[in-house]
């Protein structure tokens, strides 16, 4: 079942053009996200953040606008079949929305952990600011880390700098603190937030990563955006990622082929801060409260 310029489709196959860009090149924008109490309103869907998401994306791309109120009717009625929706825009304008299950281990990586995998710099994200059809690297590295044994791949820069995951934002605990890759290599060196030169972003600027950023700066909790070299991964207690639909999974292995003898890193799944930001995640008196002020 699928949703398509304006229509339910009882099907799992679609016919486009064969000279179609989102065919040929992945000419596409999508954003995912989980639809709580299958009402897209409820504060942990996320719902107006996502349309922000597509609508910058289909901005600073110049493509043509959908009809967003199509886009809503046909999220209201998949989100009656499916808790996970994926909607794809294409650059004319036409809507695709598809659904999913949940990860069938969520709740076990959630109080396990998970293994991850480190991947070779040229598996980072192309254009990171968007979520495009162009997910060949991200794809390409998870399925490496799966051939390991490992659930999640870490993206790196050249200089081997930790990113992100193939489908989150990471988050490390350290020095009585939350740390978090900057968006851009330049205003990773200071945790001032002053930067100098481009601000393009070298990850993706993520739905679950703005929501706890902005739940931790409400509770007056410290937060770190800078470069993760490889000695400053060493140091972390907890290891995290987040994304608007699996929330917060702990990372309790980092195997890193970089280091010598096949050294894996080792963190902490059950660590009290881990179990700390999950809770916060999830907290919607902070998102109501802040939508109600931003409406006053």
């Amino acid at each position: 079942m699928y949703w398509y310029m304006g229509q339910l489709t009882e099907s799992e196959t679609i016919a486009l053009s064969i000279s179609d860009p989102a065919v040929l090149y992945g000419a596409t924008v999508f954003t995912t996200l989980r639809v709580w109490q299958r009402s897209l309103d409820h504060p942990l869907s996320f719902w107006s953040d996502h349309c922000d998401r597509l609508c910058h994306s289909v901005q600073q791309l110049g493509w043509t606008e959908p009809d967003w109120a199509r886009l809503r009717q046909g999220a209201e009625q998949m989100a009656d079949h499916y808790p996970v929706l994926r909607l794809t825009l294409f650059a004319d304008g036409r809507e695709w929305i598809m659904g999913r299950s949940l990860p069938a281990n969520l709740e076990q990586w959630q109080h396990n952990g998970i293994s991850a995998w480190v991947a070779p710099p040229d598996w980072r994200r192309s254009l990171p600011e968007h979520k495009t059809g162009n997910y060949l690297a991200c794809w390409l590295a998870l399925q490496a880390a799966k051939q390991c044994g490992c659930q999640e791949a870490i993206l790196t820069d050249p200089q081997g700098h930790w990113l992100e995951t193939s489908t989150g934002n990471l988050w490390g605990w350290y020095d009585h603190g939350w740390w978090t890759p900057a968006l851009s290599e330049n205003n990773g060196h200071t945790n001032s937030g002053q930067t100098n030169g481009s601000h393009a972003p070298t990850i993706l600027p993520g739905i679950g990563r703005s929501h706890l950023m902005a739940i931790l700066k409400w509770h007056n909790m410290e937060i770190r955006e800078c470069v993760w070299s490889s000695d400053l991964v060493t140091q972390f207690e907890a290891l995290v990622y987040c994304n608007s639909v699996r929330h917060v999974v702990a990372i309790a292995q980092v195997h890193d082929p970089n280091y010598e003898n096949g050294t894996v890193l080792q963190f902490q799944p059950r660590h009290p801060k881990v179990q700390a930001i999950a809770t916060l995640f999830k907290t919607i008196s902070y998102i109501r409260d802040t939508r109600n002020s931003n409406l006053g």
